[in-house]
């Protein structure tokens, strides 16, 4: 219709083609078209090399500048195929997309894709009634949304006691979701149906996964263990080496870690991409050369493999906080002091010259009203913190009525803005 009535295209396209019947094109069908292609008509479809890039896909600037990562034929395709196999997505399916760019994925999976009315850089902001409203009017069976979508839906839902019986499963990532927010939404899902958890980044989609109910039964987010990620998706290598600032050239297996030590998260694979837009010291930072050319990209985030073969999360490298005692990661520490009722979330900060920097807990309540909190509630939080190891030292809280987040997820926390308002308010 465009093309008819607003004239995109005029002067660049030479080929027309209608998926079904043409009413408004004189062009020929897609069927007709491979028709003729296959009878020698002299139209055949271009060659694609599968390793020509096929799109730039922009980080979302989380702890630095958004780079561009180059996505070839072949990353699309294996991403395709991963997500189809780990999650059981079938053709005919409808995709809520809550977030556009997965939408992307839905035509080579055979899906339809529904945009509910939502502005899609708010997902924290979105009207619940809108997405559940849509759901069921046009009977979803498979969603995506940031943890900040599926928390504000989940206590809508369990608030006004909504079911979403059309659903067979719900993906969240962007960031870890804790317990309370899974268990709030699975009880708007019809039995059967699951929420998934998958790991992963930009430069590598998927990584892991771990189902909702799987999450529920892991006893380490409540003891400063991290958040656990799942196993490794079938067809994606990943290994634990050893934390690093600097620049690695070339792999070796001595840089691996043993089974439960913390470590950077480094992963290889078919859906892995191998550089960066025009970012040479990025590259030189991120990827790693192996003896037959692979690339094995470092996430940039910490975590270690268990006992199971289990992977968990534990932060970014960047925002770890290195003291005079040892180096406390973000996630270990966070998922203590966010057991407190009271606390929406929490982020740990480091203040002053690294290697004797002074852990600054951030704290954002549930009750915006009351979002200056007081010394009792304070001191109730951080005496959380007393009880273990890694979150001894942490002596000093800061209230804080809303993050900075991204745009994408708004649910990725800015912990080097926190950092500088966190030095503002105690220097």
């Amino acid at each position: 219709m465009a093309r008819i009535f607003l004239g995109w295209g005029r002067k660049t396209l030479k080929i027309t083609v209608t998926v079904g019947k043409p009413k408004l094109s004189k062009g020929p069908s897609f069927e007709k078209l491979m028709q003729l292609g296959t009878e020698g008509s002299g139209f055949s479809p271009n060659y694609i090399d599968p390793d020509d890039p096929a799109a730039i896909v922009f980080t979302s600037g989380s702890t630095g500048p958004p780079k561009g990562v180059i996505y070839t034929n072949r990353i699309f395709v294996s991403q395709v195929e991963l997500l189809r196999d780990q999650f059981g997505i079938k053709s005919g399916e409808i995709n809520l997309a809550t977030f556009p760019l997965f939408g992307l994925f839905d035509p080579a999976l055979g899906v339809t894709t529904v945009f509910p009315k939502m502005n899609f850089t708010k997902p924290s902001q979105v009207d619940p009634f809108e997405i559940i409203k849509t759901i069921d009017r046009h009977n979803v069976t498979h969603m995506f949304g940031s943890p900040a979508l599926i928390d504000r839906v989940g206590r809508y839902g369990e608030a006004h006691s909504v079911k979403l019986m059309s659903l067979r499963r719900v993906l969240s990532a962007g960031a870890p979701v804790s317990k309370l927010v899974l268990k709030r939404f699975s009880q708007l899902l019809p039995q059967g149906a699951e929420i998934h958890t998958p790991y992963g980044a930009t430069e590598a989609l998927p990584v892991c996964s771990i189902s909702g109910l799987e999450l529920q039964v892991e006893s380490g987010p409540d003891q400063g263990k991290g958040v656990c990620v799942g196993k490794p998706i079938p067809g994606v290598q990943l290994a634990v080496i050893q934390i690093s600032d600097d620049p690695i050239e070339r792999w070796n297996d001595e840089l691996m870690l043993s089974c439960g030590e913390i470590g950077e998260l480094v992963v290889w694979g078919p859906n892995v991409s191998v550089e960066y837009l025009r970012r040479p010291r990025a590259n030189l930072l991120a990827k790693i050369r192996a003896e037959k050319g692979e690339v094995r990209h470092r996430m940039g985030d910490c975590g270690y493999i268990d006992k199971k073969g289990k992977v968990w999360f534990c932060g970014r490298k960047s925002q770890r906080v290195i003291t005079a005692h040892g180096t406390l990661f973000t996630v270990n520490c966070e998922v203590i002091f966010n057991q407190h009722p009271q606390v929406f979330r929490s982020a740990l900060v480091g203040i002053g010259k690294v290697l004797n920097q002074n852990p600054i807990l951030c704290v954002e309540l549930e009750d915006k009203k009351r979002w200056r909190g007081s010394a009792q509630l304070s001191q109730e939080i951080l005496s959380l913190g007393a009880r273990h190891p890694e979150t001894r030292e942490i002596k000093t809280l800061l209230f804080h009525y809303s993050f900075p987040v991204d745009v994408r997820h708004n649910a990725k926390i800015f912990r080097e803005k926190l950092a500088l308002w966190a030095e503002s308010k105690t220097s």
